[in-house]
């Protein structure tokens, strides 16, 4: 009896897992979505992301992260961790995605298509130096952690596949 409960729970768990998978430009183009259909799909991130800024004197707002103080300087830091879920705010431009992974839309990265890393959603920043790249966030200006810079996007295939989307084209109307 044990054995068949065990393997009961072993399988409803197997089940239940998230297949995550990089969510590039050609699942896209081969769904067709466009952004509304977007708004409405988990996305995930791939790898931790840290958002860094030096806080000065007269800096008194925090926006969600932590105050640290590294070589004697208050460093304010914000940690997107590996698997935080993920909504789409906006779509600038085609191939341009900004993602919330905070509670308003005000809280966004920018992800686009990276040909060299299989046209996967990675992470923009506006300017990248030794691996550590300058983002915009919540209107601040933040430095990432190196590793960052190999962040991208996911989505959970099974749970797309399962979607489905109700969509048919308006024939118009014409005046009698």
């Amino acid at each position: 009896m044990r054995k068949i409960i065990c393997a009961l729970a072993l399988t409803l768990l197997l089940s239940s897992c998230r297949n995550l998978v990089p969510y590039t430009d050609a699942m896209r183009k081969q769904h067709g979505w466009d952004e509304s259909q977007l708004k409405k799909i988990q996305f995930y991130v791939s790898e931790d992301i840290i958002l860094r800024r030096e806080l000065t004197q007269g800096t008194t707002e925090i926006v969600s992260g932590k105050i640290k103080k590294v070589n004697g300087k208050r460093i304010e830091e914000i940690i997107i961790r590996q698997g935080t879920p993920g909504v789409l705010t906006d779509m600038p431009k085609e191939n341009k995605m900004l993602v919330s992974f905070e509670i308003d839309d005000s809280h966004y990265l920018s992800f686009g298509v990276n040909p060299n890393m299989g046209d996967k959603y990675v992470l923009l920043a506006s300017e990248w130096d030794n691996g550590s790249g300058k983002v915009h966030y919540h209107n601040k200006v933040y430095y990432t952690n190196p590793d960052s810079r190999f962040a991208f996007l996911l989505v959970d295939l099974r749970r797309i596949q399962k979607m489905k989307i109700k969509q048919r084209v308006a024939s118009g109307r014409r005046v009698n």
